[in-house]
């Protein structure tokens, strides 16, 4: 591993070991991926009463899960670094997103009732005011169109920032990375269910009396808020949870990639709510999720390895 300090190197060498599974060599990322896709799939078993069209939904879980194994098991056959890079980052950020629009469909499956009232009453009690609607005072375009950049760029940051881990730092940086992606999105994700949140747009359009005006980036914000999410997905919030996890990963692998990112992240934060898309509370509580995860996946990767033992391991 060439450059960076101690710590992470340290922290990128628990990487790399597998537990072999009918030939397919499992990593800890791996192990958060695919646990998650057997407990999704328990769970639509489970409450399929209160999921509607649940055997689809079973069958697309089955249908990404298997496509997933699937890249583990071509993993070893590619030499090709760029090749080996796009189908390992590929396979474990597509999933997160297809766990992201399959959990979207599970919100109500335990706690039946959006709780966007509960969060309300929350801030008015710490701010006095909703700071969603408070900030419509502060509403341009040009601030529309630059919080929509910070909260849009995210989708390139994703698998830039994964590039530049890979073919700076290694294979191992990498799998730290996609591990911290993957056990963030998984928590924030059954956040939604044990406590469902509709968001500020879908629970008090009517609050809202200024327009979000802006150019570019604005409509493509517009356009995944109204062609990607649907209601809810909002506590923990995973775009805050997420940044913040590429934006420590960054300062550990890629510091100059740390120091570029630091405006882009904390306007991001801010925009989550200024756009309406969340409540503070969402914001602060994935942000806090990232930390938590951050703090505690070196120790859920020392009890994998633990666990796994040897480098090769048949179960």
């Amino acid at each position: 591993m060439v450059g960076g300090n101690d710590r992470s190197a340290r922290i990128a060498a628990l990487y790399g070991k597998r537990l072999y599974v009918l030939k397919a060599g499992l990593q800890a990322t791996d192990a958060v991926i695919l646990g998650a896709v057997l407990l999704f799939g328990l769970l639509i078993a489970v409450f399929r009463a209160h999921i509607a069209a649940p055997g689809g939904l079973l069958l697309r879980l089955a249908a990404w899960g298997a496509l997933y194994v699937g890249s583990i098991y071509l993993d070893p056959k590619l030499h090709n670094r760029v090749l080996k890079f796009l189908v390992r980052t590929g396979a474990v950020q597509i999933l997160c997103a297809q766990l992201f629009l399959i959990a979207q469909r599970m919100q109500l499956i335990v706690v039946r009732s959006w709780q966007d009232p509960v969060v309300l009453r929350l801030e008015s009690a710490v701010f006095g005011v909703q700071p969603t609607v408070w900030l419509e005072r502060f509403v341009t375009p040009p601030l529309t169109e630059w919080m929509m950049f910070a909260y849009v760029i995210y989708v390139v940051i994703y698998p830039g920032l994964a590039a530049l881990i890979y073919f700076r730092r290694g294979e191992r940086a990498l799998e730290d990375y996609l591990f911290a992606l993957a056990a963030t999105n998984v928590v924030c994700f059954l956040g939604f269910m044990a406590f469902p949140i509709a968001g500020p747009l879908y629970h008090m359009p009517e609050a809202y009396t200024v327009p979000l005006k802006g150019w570019f980036f604005t409509a493509c914000g517009e356009y995944i808020r109204h062609n990607v999410h649907e209601v809810g997905g909002s506590l923990p919030s995973p775009h805050c949870a997420i940044a913040t996890v590429m934006w420590m990963m960054a300062r550990r692998y890629v510091r100059t990639a740390f120091y570029v990112l630091t405006p882009v992240i904390l306007s991001l934060y801010v925009s989550t709510f200024f756009l309406r898309y969340h409540y503070v509370t969402d914001s602060v509580a994935g942000i806090l999720t990232a930390v938590l995860i951050l703090c505690v996946a070196p120790r859920l990767v020392r009890a994998w390895n633990a666990a796994v033992g040897g480098e090769r391991t048949t179960a």
